[in-house]
């Protein structure tokens, strides 16, 4: 559903909201180890979330990457979503064809609208604070 940089973001998105929590700026290189990813994309991708605001990076010895503690509960799944996919993940075909729509349905496009309705709404509706909680109390987990 995701594109392979749209994981990796959300992933390190979240990774990067628990360790600000605790007042910690990560590296590049702790990133692409906690999500299990190419140090290069990871960074590639890095820079899309702090060009759309995303997460910060702090230049310098004890830089890194980082959230402020009183916007993580703020960012929106969505935002990360639309900052790396943009937004045809709202509008896309079900079955991948270049032309889809209410005049010119697929055979699934009623099921998938319905799909992608209640994806929007999730994505939404979930902050990087309750993720980064689920990952500190070890009730969910980045990496096997």
């Amino acid at each position: 559903m995701f594109s392979k940089a749209c994981e990796y973001g959300i992933r390190a998105s979240i990774f990067i909201a628990k360790n600000s929590r605790e007042g910690r700026r990560v590296s590049p290189r702790e990133i692409s180890k906690e999500i299990d990813s190419p140090q290069a994309f990871t960074a590639k991708i890095l820079q899309d979330l702090v060009r759309h605001d995303v997460i910060k990076s702090v230049q310098g010895a004890y830089g890194g990457f980082e959230i402020d503690k009183d916007t993580i509960a703020t960012i929106k799944l969505s935002q990360i979503v639309e900052a790396i996919d943009g937004n045809g993940i709202y509008s896309g075909c079900g079955l991948g064809l270049r032309e889809c729509n209410e005049q010119h349905p697929c055979p699934m496009h009623d099921k998938f609208k319905s799909i992608r309705n209640d994806l929007r709404d999730m994505l939404e509706t979930t902050n990087l604070e309750e993720l980064a909680t689920g990952i500190k109390n070890g009730e969910a987990f980045l990496k096997v």
